[in-house]
């Protein structure tokens, strides 16, 4: 038998159904400590997904814990799809990624992972990236940290940002 080491889902697997409170409030609130956040704006920040599906997965997410769109305000609107839209720009560059799977799920029948804190997924995907592992084995291979990911994506979302302004 093959064995596959993963021990970073370690964290996922023995915490799964815990809820020590909203996982973005707390990524909202924690400047110093939070190394996967990758850019903040007025009303929404960008973080990278603890789990994600590829490398360079973010969320877009308001400020505000808010829990649907009809929820939110036109500033926090606004700049959701403002910070999406430079996602997009910063995962092309940073990934040369051939596309993204864009996605909002609202409420646990949709697949909310996070059932009361809105949030935009942004899944880089290349032609060709379906692989042997996702297909036999249900596992991703991630070739790059999250740390990696991080401090590749922060100085372009600034530049990009500083270029917006």
């Amino acid at each position: 038998m093959e064995r596959l080491w993963a021990p970073w889902r370690l964290a996922y697997v023995t915490t799964a159904g815990e809820s020590p409170g909203c996982i973005f409030c707390q990524a909202r609130r924690d400047e110093g400590s939070q190394p996967l956040v990758v850019f903040r704006g007025e009303t929404c920040f960008v973080i990278l997904n603890l789990f994600p599906y590829n490398n360079g997965h973010l969320m877009v997410v308001p400020n505000r814990h808010v829990g649907s769109l009809a929820a939110a305000t036109p500033e926090e609107l606004a700049e959701l799809m403002a910070l999406a839209r430079l996602a997009e720009m910063a995962l092309g560059e940073a990934y040369g990624a051939h596309g993204i799977n864009l996605g909002i799920n609202l409420g646990k029948a949709a697949g909310a992972g996070v059932l009361d804190h809105l949030h935009v997924h942004l899944v880089p995907r290349w032609s060709g990236d379906t692989n042997f592992m996702t297909v036999v084995g249900e596992v991703r291979v991630l070739p790059e940290q999250l740390e990696a990911s991080a401090a590749r994506l922060r100085p372009i979302f600034e530049r990009l940002h500083a270029a917006e302004a």
